[in-house]
C-alpha cells in the first residue's frame, strides 16, 4: 500500500493546489479593497467604469478563491473562464482606447500594474484545473 493520498494532488490542500487558491485569495482582496476605497472616496463620473470593473473583478477573484479552496471544479472553470475573458477584453481596449478607462483596473493593460499577474493567472489556473483531477 501506498502512503500517498491520491486525492492531494487533485485538491487544493496540499502543494502547487494551496499555492494557486493563495495567489487567488490575494488577488481577491486586493481587488476587492482598491474598488471600494475607490468607489466610496474617489468616484467622477468618468471614473465609475473602471471602478465598478474592479469591483467586478474583485467579485470573480473571490468566486475563483472559494471554487478553487472548496474545489468545485464547474464554478472554477467559470469563474476563472470569465476572469481570462475579462482581463483580455479591458487588457485589449485599454490599450486601443484609453480613454475608456480614465484610471487602472486590476485587469487594465493586461495587469501591468499587477506584474502582468492578471493576465498570466487564468492559463495557470485552467492548466492546473485541467492537470488536476479538480476538473
Amino acid at each position: 500500500m501506498s502512503d500517498i493520498n491520491p486525492s492531494s494532488t487533485s485538491d487544493t490542500s496540499h502543494g502547487f493546489g494551496r499555492a494557486l487558491v493563495a495567489v487567488y485569495a490575494v488577488f481577491a482582496l486586493a481587488a476587492s479593497a482598491r474598488s471600494i476605497v475607490q468607489l466610496v472616496t474617489e468616484v467622477e463620473s468618468d471614473t465609475v467604469v473602471p471602478y465598478t470593473l474592479s469591483a467586478f473583478a474583485g467579485v470573480v477573484y473571490v468566486l475563483a478563491t472559494y471554487a478553487l479552496a472548496r474545489n468545485h471544479r464547474r464554478l472554477a472553470s467559470v469563474t476563472i473562464g470569465i476572469e481570462l475573458v475579462g482581463v483580455l477584453t479591458v487588457g485589449v481596449l485599454s490599450l486601443v482606447d484609453g480613454d475608456l478607462f480614465p484610471d487602472q483596473t486590476v485587469w487594465s493593460d493586461f495587469g501591468m500594474g499587477y506584474l502582468f499577474i492578471p493576465l498570466v493567472l487564468p492559463f495557470v489556473g485552467l492548466w492546473w484545473l485541467r492537470r488536476s483531477s479538480v476538473v
